[in-house]
C-alpha cells in the first residue's frame, strides 16, 4: 500500500461511541479501525474464530470477506444484521452497534463489586 491509500472508502460509524472511521470497501471493518488506531469495536482473534468483534449492522451494506462462525453468529441473528466485524467489509457508509460489551474485563467498579461481596468460607 502506497502513502496516498487510493482505494474507495466508506464512513463507519460506531453508535455507542459516536467514533467514526474511514475504512477501504476490501478490507475488513476491523482492519479499518485497526489501521487508524481506532478503539471502537473490540478485537480478539481478528480472523473469525472467537466472536469478540460481533456487531449489529444498523444501516449500510457489507460484504463478506470469509466464512462467519455460526458458533458465533447464527442464521437468526446474521437475519437481523448481526455479523463479525473480522469477516465483512463495508460496500456503503455503515452505521453499527457493538453487541458484546465495550467495558474493559477487569474494570475499576468490577474489581469493587467483586471485594464488596466475598465468597462464604464453607464450614
Amino acid at each position: 500500500m502506497s502513502i496516498f491509500d487510493s482505494r474507495p472508502k466508506f464512513t463507519v460509524h460506531v453508535a455507542q461511541t459516536g467514533e467514526a472511521f474511514p475504512c477501504a470497501s476490501n478490507e475488513s471493518l476491523h482492519t479499518g479501525m485497526l489501521r487508524l488506531g481506532r478503539k471502537g469495536i473490540p478485537v480478539g482473534c481478528v480472523n473469525g474464530g472467537c466472536g469478540v468483534c460481533k456487531v449489529r449492522i444498523l444501516e449500510g451494506d457489507i460484504k463478506a470477506l470469509g466464512p462467519i462462525s455460526r458458533a458465533h453468529v447464527t442464521v437468526n441473528e446474521e437475519g437481523q444484521g448481526y455479523t463479525l466485524a473480522c469477516r465483512v467489509a463495508p460496500q456503503t457508509p455503515v452505521n453499527l452497534e457493538v453487541a458484546g460489551k465495550l467495558n474493559k474485563p477487569f474494570s475499576k467498579g468490577r474489581a469493587e463489586s467483586a471485594t464488596a461481596s466475598p465468597i462464604p468460607q464453607q464450614q
